[in-house]
Parts: C-alpha cells; structure tokens; sequence
C-alpha cells in the first residue's frame, strides 16, 4: 500500500509540472563517421555556460534523441562515446527559438582511445525499456563465477536449481536466447558454456511483442555478448577453475580479425569436469527410506568460425558455423530401504552416458535503404543434433528378483528456421515492422532396452511453424505507444512404432500492446499486454520411457494441447540521477489448458510413482516485483531486488485431482565494494521463503557468496577473480511434506567450492566493425559465441 501511495504522489506532482512546461527542446541523430551506422547509448548533455550539467540522456537503438523541457538560456551541447571525439556546439534558447534540430551528428572515431576490445563498467546497472528489462553487467557481477549459470543467479526474477535449469518469476517454461537467437542446445548446458567476461547484458522479456515468437509462459531471457569492434586483430581469453569435492575448468578464446570488406571471427570453447549431487527421502506413511548419491561428469567443447563480407555501405552477407561436442552424464546409486520389509530393499547403480553433437550453420543477408532505419533482412538457420544414450542399470542388497539391464537410445534432430524482417521508419515518430517465418523441425527417437519388461519402440515428432508479425508504434513527447500481432499456423504429428498416435493442426491469433508514459527525466510508467503459448515439450509426449529408478518411472502423453497465457503487465520506474534507478511492478497471468504434472501410484507397489503430464482447465498466477541499484558512495554499491509471487496448480496425485495455492517470495542483494582502482570486492546474499508444488511442499533456502577482483597489466587488460560460494554450506534443497504421500527429505549439491578465473584481453584497432541484427533482439550484435 505504502508503495501504491509512494507511485501516486509521484505521478500527481510529475503531471502537475507538465501544466508549466519549459520551452524549449534539442532533437537530433548521431551516427559513425566512416560506417554511417547509427550509435545507440551515446551520452547527449547538455551543460551551462559555466560547465554545470543540467540535463542529459542517452541515444536511443537507431541513434536518435529528443532532450524536452529545458529552461529559455545558452548552453553548451555535447555528444561522447567512448571511442569517439566528443561533439560539442553552443545552443541558445527562448520563446522564439523553441524547437532545435541539430540534424545528423557524425562521430568522428578517436583512435588514440580505440585500444580496447570491451569496455566494462565497475558496476552493474538496471534499466527498463519499452518491453523488457535490461541488466547491463559490470565488473562487480563477472567476479561471482565463471559462467552465466551462476551470474544468472544474481539476476532479479530469475532461479537457478541444483541441475542449472533457469526459471522466470517461479516459472520454467521460458525462452533462452543468445544474442536474440535460440541456440537449439540444452539451455542449462548452453548457459553453463558462456563465461561471465563475454556478457554484456542480461534482458529479461516478461511480456514480448507480437514481433518475437511466442513460446515461453513467463517470458524469454535474451543474453547479449560483447560484440569485437575494432579493425585488425583482436581478442579475449578467459580460463577458471571451480574447486570444491570435484574440480572443473572452463575456458574460451575468441578472436577477431577484420581488414577491408571482410570481418573474419572465431571463437573456442570448452567445459569439463565433475559435480557431485546427493540426498535422500523419507516417507513416513510407508516407513520406507530412499538415498542417492551421483556425480555428473562432463567434457563439452565449443566452436564457431564466422566471416562477414561488406560489398558496399548498403548490403553485407554474413555466414557462421557453430559446433558444440558433448560426452558426460551422471553415475551413482539409488537406495530404497523398507523397513516394514527389509526384503524389499534395493540398490540401483546408475550410469548413464549422453554423447552427442548439436551443429548450426546460419546465413544472413541485410540490406540498408536510403533512409536511415529503413532495413531488411532475410535469415536462414539450419541445425542438426544426433544423440546416443547408453544407459547401464545394476542391482545388489536386494533379494527382490531384478536383473541388469542396459538400455540405448538415439535420438536425431533437424531443425530450418527461415525469416524475414522489414524495418520502416515512416516518419520521426511512426516505425513500421514486419516479418514472416518458418520453422520446420523433424525428430526420431528410438529405443532398444534389454530389459524383457520394456520392449523397443521408434518415436517421431515432426512440427512446422509458419508465421507473420507486424507492429506499429509512434513515439510523442512524453507518451509512447507500440500494437502488433503475430499469425501463427501450427501442424504437429507424432508417430509410435509406425502408428500415428496424435496430430493437431491449427491457426491461432498473438496479439500484443504496450503504453509508455514519461513524464521527466526520472519518472517511467509502462502497461503491456500479450499472448503467449507453451506448446508441449518433446520429452511432455514421448510415450517412451525417459527415467527409470526403483519408484519412480516417467512417460510422456502424446494427447497433450499446448496452453494459452494472457499476461498483463504494470511496471514503474524511477531513476536518481547519478545515483541509480528503482523500479516496481505487478504482473497478472491467466493460463487455459494449463499442462501440469501427474503423479499416480503404482498398484501394488507402495512407494512407487508413475509420472506423466496432462492439460487441466485454468491458471491464475500473479506477483509483485521491486528492485535498486543504488551508489551509496564512490566505493560502495548494491543491486537489491525482492519478488513476491502467487500462484494457483491443479493436477493430479495419486487418484485425486488437488488445488495447491502456492505463495512465495525471494530476496537477494549484491554488494560491490570498490578498495582502489584496481581492487574490488562482492558481497551476495539469497533467500527463497517456503515453497510449494504438485508434488512436494519445501523449506526456505539461503546461502552467501563472498568474491574479489584484481585488474592489472596496462589499460587493466588483465583480470583476476576470485569467488567463494556458499560460504556457510546453507544452499540446500529440503521438503517438508508432498503428494501423493507424505514425505521428507534433502537434497545437496556442491555449492561451496572456490572458483578462480583469469581473463585477458589483446589487439586493438581504429575504428568499430559491423553488427549484425538480429531478429528477436530489438538492438544490433555481432560475431558473438553463440
């Protein structure tokens, strides 16, 4: 309530000033010298005659900017970026001169400055746009680990768990991009092969336009790379190693060389090592125990060669090939102990081996109109992935009759996506935007088991997407506003052992809607509305066993619909000058067809679970979100969010159809402590209160991570990091009680463990390289990782 009175007067006393606006208003474009490209970010400022900031803002993604309510007067007027010379002009203003266009600005690049690759700021920084939220990573975060998996758990609405699976405000069904692409891997594999040093930001999409595809209930998570921007040969490298019971190490190289009309880029990836997961359950209804104990190995490599070729200012043809070989998987042992029957107990050994091999090869072709912003693009994106899992199965302390068994699976997959996007800029304040798509996917499954129980069996899953968007939006002086909607056809057909066993075809309507209210510099309200789908996952309706340990089997239901999300969005955001920002918001979904998880008892054997999915009828979830960063001196800052969440889930346990209300909230906050120039230290703190689900009712968690960071070398080309996670052992899993049997139980992975890093940066050159648009990222990239 307090919050609500708090955003009320603000708003009051912003739109009483409107009624006494100032006069005058400076608009304008700045671009690059030699490339004619747009500059998004560049810093506009507008200073008095004595060198007194009085106001300023950034440009926006083509480049432009609009600076209103500036007081009759003569000030100084600059343009800086880092790289560039800074633009300077004397302006005046008064009644008769109200409205000053300064025109295209271009930035003259300063190759004394243009030493380096990246330049990363020492702090973290928020922001919220038209569509999404953007955390801009600084120094403070690289220092937390060695990959995006754990920088991820510092992000606001954003979960991690023990197997690095990603969930959005209490939801896992979103969307992992990579520079604005999917990436077509496992996404907590992916997120665990991007070093901390490559990310420059992190956006999170809670409520996408009609222009992105639609997949995803709570959102997409889009990671932007430091995209390589100088001429001649340059480069990063970046190595860590985690020590804790197991030791891993990651490390990348990516380089860049670029000469004439040619930019050529590669990047080298690799990930290996061993993490060790336990626990155990009890149920006390059946006095029956359950332990387990496994370790995930895992050796995962990483390449990618890329070349971009300019034929001229208005058309370039790009082209990469991304490869990722991956061989681990988890062994170990799971044991179940009646103490009812002591006959009935059992120990399975476990060893399970994925080898697999994900290629992509992408082509892209852009094309620059006269008109500044006036594009198009046209993309095409071929992948195929080829998996075997070999599966080996034992047993023993068992007087149970249970054989060994080895099972083999191999599943291939071949994916064409194909696009393409128009941008028109119809006036200064009207953009245009549309675009078509098509998604082809082809997967076989096949299973061979030498378990007499389970014979084998071939799956196939076909899917094609095709799809059009268009928005429309307009931009005034303090009112913004953007409306779109997507066509969609969907045809799916599934095929079991030569017989087809489901098949859907259908078209279906995503509409889209945001309103932006800005009523002065520091003041921002945005309202956003859309319509998602969670389409069933491939593993949601194989029909083929996925999972298989002493109580616990796992089965697929081809009949599955995909669900509808309506989701509404409020959000507000305050900035404090040099200080930081905060921002505030609530969201409103409602989900029909919602598809939750069935857990049914199996007759016959107490204790024993069969899991499989199904559609039931609606889902209201809703929450409220806060979240700062705030520079409480010049050595001391903090990102602090807290996200308080409901939410209704309806399924099915054991034979009755349950209701569970579920009401959680998360706090997190990261401290960065700056000891001198070269010197930093981080301070992190989480805690997740009690939480609920179909299945299991569980414990708050909470752990703290303590990490330094040391620059050197010249131009602090060189970094150290150092981290220790979980440093008083509390990052635990727990349950309480559950469905359909009571339990409790614990579960613990190796949190606390120390992680070293080094990274490097080396070349340098004169002026900025081409960045390539990508399609479901609203700014421009490049030759990125991924």
């Amino acid at each position: 309530m307090k919050q609500l009175i708090l955003s009320f007067l603000l708003f009051t006393s912003t739109l009483s000033m409107a009624f006494n606006d100032p006069v005058g208003k400076i608009s304008g474009s700045v671009i690059d010298q030699q490339l004619n490209e747009p500059i998004p970010y560049a810093t506009i400022i507008i200073n008095d005659m004595e060198g007194n900031l009085v106001t300023g803002i950034t440009s926006s993604e083509d480049g432009s900017f609009l600076i209103d309510n500036i007081k009759a007067g003569d000030y100084i007027f600059k343009i800086q970026f880092i790289g560039y010379k800074t633009y300077s002009k004397e302006v005046h203003i008064d009644r008769n001169n109200e409205k000053i266009e300064i025109g295209v600005i271009k930035l003259e690049p300063d190759v004394a400055m243009l030493d380096e690759t990246v330049v990363v700021a020492e702090r973290t920084t928020i922001e919220q746009r038209v569509d999404r939220k953007v955390i801009n990573i600084g120094k403070d975060l690289m220092t937390t680990g060695a990959s995006a998996s754990e920088i991820m758990v510092n992000i606001p609405s954003v979960n991690v768990d023990q197997d690095g699976n990603i969930s959005l405000r209490g939801n896992s069904n979103v969307r992992i991009l990579v520079d604005g692409k999917p990436t077509n891997m496992d996404p907590a594999q992916i997120l665990k092969q991007i070093p901390s040093t490559s990310i420059k930001s992190i956006e999170l999409i809670t409520n996408p336009s009609a222009k992105y595809n639609p997949e995803g209930m709570s959102g997409i998570i889009n990671i932007v790379l430091h995209k390589n921007a100088n001429q001649g040969f340059n480069g990063d490298l970046n190595t860590g190693l985690t020590v804790g019971e197991h030791t891993r190490f990651n490390g990348t190289v990516n380089m860049n060389y670029r000469t004439g009309k040619f930019n050529f880029y590669t990047n080298l990836g690799s990930n290996f090592g061993k993490n060790g997961f336990g626990g155990r359950i009890y149920l006390p209804e059946q006095n029956t125990r359950q332990q387990f104990d496994v370790v995930n190995q895992r050796e995962s490599y990483l390449y990618k060669i890329g070349v971009d070729f300019y034929l001229d200012e208005k058309n370039t043809f790009s082209f990469y090939t991304n490869q990722n070989d991956f061989e681990g998987g988890p062994y170990g042992y799971i044991s179940v102990m009646d103490e009812n029957d002591p006959s009935r107990n059992l120990t399975q050994l476990l060893d399970l081996n994925f080898n697999n091999t994900n290629s992509s090869y992408n082509f892209l072709y852009d094309h620059d109109f006269e008109k500044e912003g006036h594009d198009i693009q046209f993309e095409l994106d071929y992948n195929t992935f080829d998996e075997e899992e070999n599966t080996s199965v034992s047993f023993r302390n068992t007087e149970l009759d249970f054989n060994p068994y080895e099972d083999l699976v191999t599943e291939s997959r071949e994916n064409i996506n194909a696009n393409i996007d128009y941008v028109n800029p119809l006036s200064e304040k009207s953009k245009l935007e549309m675009g078509a798509e098509a998604r082809l996917l082809d997967t076989d499954n096949d299973y061979n088991s030498t378990n007499p129980d389970f014979s084998d069996s071939d799956y196939q899953y076909n899917r094609d997407i095709y799809s059009f968007y268009t928005t429309f939006g307009q931009n005034f002086e303090k009112w913004s506003y953007q409306l779109g909607a997507r066509l969609e056809n969907f045809n799916v057909d599934a095929t079991y052992d030569g017989e087809k066993v489901y098949e859907d075809d259908y078209f279906t309507v995503y509409p889209s809607g945001f309103l932006n209210y800005t009523p002065g510099e520091r003041n921002t309200y945005q309202f956003s509305y859309s319509r998602r789908v969670d389409r069933p996952g491939f593993g949601q309706v194989n029909p083929i066993r996925e999972v298989s340990s002493p109580r616990l089997t796992v089965a697929g239901n081809p009949e599955l619909r995909p669900q509808f999300t309506n989701s509404f969005e409020l959000n507000y955001t305050r900035n404090f000058k040099k200080k930081g920002s905060a921002t505030a918001g609530v969201f409103f979904r409602r989900t029909v067809d919602q598809i939750n998880q069935v857990f049914n008892a199996v007759e016959g054997e107490p204790g024993s679970l069969l899991l499989t999915f199904a559609n039931f009828d609606t889902n209201d979830s809703y929450g409220v979100e806060f979240s700062t960063n705030y520079k409480f001196t010049d050595w001391w800052s903090t990102n602090t969010s807290l996200e308080l969440y409901g939410q209704t889930l309806k399924g099915v346990a054991g034979t009755e159809f349950i209701e569970i209300d579920n009401k959680a909230y998360t706090f997190r906050t990261n401290h960065n402590f700056k000891a001198t120039e070269s010197l930093s230290f981080s301070l992190f703190a989480f805690y997740r209160s009690k939480n609920r689900d179909l299945q299991l009712d569980m414990d708050p968690m909470y752990f703290t991570n303590l990490g330094a960071r040391y620059s050197f070398l010249k131009d602090d080309k060189a970094t150290l990091s150092l981290n220790f996670n979980d440093v008083f052992n509390t990052q635990e899993f727990s349950v309480y009680d559950g469905r359909p049997f009571k339990q409790e139980g614990r579960f613990k992975g190796e949190t606390q463990n120390v992680y070293l890093g080094f990274s490097y940066r080396f070349g340098g050159g004169k002026n900025r390289a081409f960045k390539r648009k990508n399609r479901d990222e609203n700014e421009t990239g490049g030759g990125g990782i991924f």
